[in-house]
């Protein structure tokens, strides 16, 4: 992934978690304790960030270029997997 990738993510990451509780465009939920953080990269690419919260706390779980409209369920098992290794 680019720097200009990888700094867009993580300004999105940012902008959720000092603006949480924050909704769309910015975060979705997906259902079951996980949320999405959504974020646009060049080239019309769509990235995005499964997260938790725990403890007061933004737990990053999973993150990806999506290539379909809808979240793919691999995606979301492998952050629910995460997700119980750590809460």
């Amino acid at each position: 992934m680019s720097d200009a990738d990888r700094h867009t993510i993580g300004k999105d990451i940012q902008k959720v978690e000092f603006g949480w509780p924050i909704g769309r465009p910015h975060c979705a939920p997906l259902g079951q304790g996980l949320w999405e953080v959504r974020g646009n990269l060049e080239s019309n690419r769509i990235a995005r960030v499964i997260f938790c919260m725990g403890d007061g706390h933004m737990i990053l779980l999973h993150g990806f270029v999506k290539k379909t409209q809808k979240t793919p369920q691999a995606d979301i098992e492998l952050a629910l997997k995460r997700k119980r290794e750590v809460t």
